[in-house]
């Protein structure tokens, strides 16, 4: 029996699988079982930003297996400190605690409840197309997938992503936190207009209203810069992390202001700042600096534009872009160019039934991305 064959008869299957068994990666490639390399422009969902396999991550995971892999937070620990230390250290100076969780959607879970306790209000308002993870918490922030699961979690709003009047009509006294991506990207690949984003931190500022920005995806140097919110010039009180941050190691983190009043006991997480994680971490972060991964994520998201829409087909609606973060709307569905693709040897994804969504390593060659380019414009 294939391990395909094992998988379809043993896994509660709840995802589209592609018929391609992966088994090993480098860098921006990886390979199936038959030996077949494709160029990944998936990155296991924007989580592998230093690429596969990852020789310096994986040296440290690899020292810190043989020193200690588990320790609980009731206890201190040298590896959870240096890593929240580097973490508060990059980020935007309105962030001064760190938690530490496991996920995307376990950092969204760990500030709706951080914003409810230390605002003392029980309401959020939410971008209409944004995804912010599928955990019961997380998903009542979320704008789709709900329907099958509800009722959800009460007190969250949907307004339209870029309307500041409407946001500005949703904000009330109830309100805790407005929660928003720089860029949506399970909901097309959509950045924020500066203008926009500079009105949504006047408006919480004003009306004394804590902003939650969610970078699960956007961060560690995938826009351009090592998170989007700089480009924007954001102060959030709730910053959420999680995907890049380990390197391909399972981590998240919650990044909190001094407006926001921690008490022992509120929260926890039995694996949540594990040392093995940490470092992980640490290392992705350590490698993202050292090699400038902003950089060139934003050097080689220019050329991709540039060249892409020199040569634009007509079946595409519009390309969008920060960095390495690219969405290219189609004008009809988008899953049977996928599967071209992945035919021609580059995995991409979809946001959204007809938006083709790229998330390449960050460590991509110009070499590789040309490539990428000359197959996605062929199958085009």
């Amino acid at each position: 029996m294939s391990f395909r064959d094992t998988e379809k008869q043993f896994a509660f299957e709840v995802y589209p699988k592609r018929e391609v068994t992966l088994v090993r990666g480098e860098g921006a490639t990886v390979w199936d079982d038959t030996g077949k390399s494709y160029i990944d422009c998936t990155a296991g969902v924007g989580v592998a930003n230093v690429g596969h396999a990852n020789p310096h991550v994986a040296r440290a995971i690899c020292e810190q297996a043989g020193t200690l892999i588990s320790c609980a937070g009731i206890f201190y620990n040298d590896v959870r400190a240096r890593l929240m230390e580097k973490l508060v250290t990059i980020a935007p100076d309105s962030l001064r605690r760190a938690f530490l969780c496991n996920s995307g959607t376990e950092s969204i879970e760990a500030a709706i409840k951080f914003a409810r306790h230390s605002s003392g209000k029980s309401e959020f308002v939410c971008a209409m197309r944004g995804f912010h993870g599928r955990t019961f918490g997380a998903l009542s922030a979320t704008f789709k997938y709900r329907d099958q699961f509800e009722p959800l979690l009460g007190g969250f709003s949907f307004v339209p992503f870029n309307n500041i009047d409407k946001l500005r009509a949703a904000v009330s006294v109830s309100t805790a936190a407005v929660v928003i991506e720089p860029v949506q990207g399970e909901g097309g690949v959509r950045p924020g207009d500066a203008e926009y984003m500079a009105e949504v931190q006047a408006l919480c500022t004003e009306r004394g209203v804590l902003l939650i920005v969610d970078e699960i995806q956007t961060g560690f140097c995938r826009t351009g810069s090592m998170f989007a919110c700089e480009q924007f010039g954001l102060r959030p009180d709730i910053l959420c992390l999680a995907k890049a941050l380990g390197g391909g190691v399972p981590i998240g983190a919650v990044l909190t202001s001094d407006r926001l009043t921690p008490e022992v006991g509120m929260h926890g997480s039995t694996f949540g700042g594990n040392p093995l994680a940490c470092a992980a971490a640490l290392a992705s972060i350590e490698f993202m600096e050292e090699n400038r991964l902003d950089a060139h994520a934003r050097e080689m998201g220019e050329h991709f534009a540039a060249t892409f829409r020199a040569s634009q087909p007509e079946r595409v609606r519009q390309l969008r872009q920060m960095g390495l973060m690219i969405g290219i709307e189609l004008k009809e569905k988008a899953t049977p160019y996928l599967m071209a693709l992945m035919d021609e040897g580059v995995l991409a994804l979809s946001a959204g039934p007809t938006v083709i969504r790229l998330l390449p390593p960050l460590t991509i060659t110009r070499d590789e991305l040309d490539v990428v380019l000359e197959k996605l414009l062929k199958v085009l």
